[in-house]
């Protein structure tokens, strides 16, 4: 009798670990296909080292959602695209943002850096 219960409860352990299995599975594919579809978005690259950005001016298009990203080469920064209300650091360096303003906003570091902070610009150019 004993052998049986053993045996029902090992069938059961088995299946309850199967369907958690494939949960995790069905888990991860969603994940891929969210990142895929977030991968084909057009991309604003911020990319900011000690005391100045990759470029002095970027540009993006109107109306289209764009992935916002902030890299940091050296030290630490956070930028804030003033007037458009979007923010980012090392905690939060990516955000979609869709620019619905046709025109030019500036891009400030808004954690002072250094002796160099206060240069620390750029020009963003919504078309």
């Amino acid at each position: 009798m004993q052998k049986w219960i053993f045996f029902v409860l090992f069938i059961l352990a088995g299946a309850l670990g199967l369907g958690v299995l494939f949960q995790d599975i069905s888990d991860r594919q969603e994940a891929q296909e969210a990142e895929a579809a977030a991968s084909k978005l057009p991309q604003l690259k911020v990319a900011a080292s000690n005391w100045q950005f990759d470029a002095t001016d970027y540009k993006v298009k109107s109306g289209q959602p764009t992935k916002v990203s902030l890299s940091l080469k050296e030290g630490v920064h956070a930028i804030e695209i003033v007037g458009l209300g979007v923010k980012l650091d090392k905690d939060n360096p990516t955000k979609e943002v869709t620019f619905d303003k046709p025109g030019t906003y500036e891009i400030d570091c808004v954690l002072p850096c250094g002796e160099g902070h206060a240069k620390m610009k750029a020009k963003l150019v919504v078309e």
